[in-house]
């Protein structure tokens, strides 16, 4: 399944970025911050495709918000990750930028359809 919008192809590649970095996450935090991280991640993309999905724009809206509370969410993760040293400040850096990107596209479109 794939969307067409801008918003949500960024918010897959994160997803994509996000497990790539916490496979080499300590084997010990694989129940904690790895599957944390990962679900926050991946809960981006999945409510934007789901709001897009939905009969009624106010409906899509409201899954934007939620899909903007897990960006902020992995947001979180990723810093505490960065310092417990899980992943480098260059790699934080990086998938800040693509987060910072998402999050300027969600607050552009739910402006556009409201």
């Amino acid at each position: 399944m794939e969307s067409k919008l801008e918003v949500w192809q960024l918010a897959h590649q994160l997803t994509l970025e996000v497990y790539k970095v916490s496979s080499a996450f300590p084997s010990s935090e694989l129940y904690g911050l790895t599957s944390q991280i990962r679900r926050s991640a991946s809960s981006v993309p999945t409510n934007i495709i789901e709001g897009q999905g939905r009969q009624y724009k106010k409906e899509f809206i409201q899954f934007l918000y939620i899909a903007k509370a897990s960006l902020d969410e992995t947001n979180y993760h990723l810093f505490l990750a960065k310092d417990l040293r899980y992943i480098s400040d260059e790699e934080y850096k990086e998938i800040l930028e693509l987060c910072t990107r998402i999050k300027m596209m969600l607050f552009k479109l739910i402006k556009a359809l409201k």
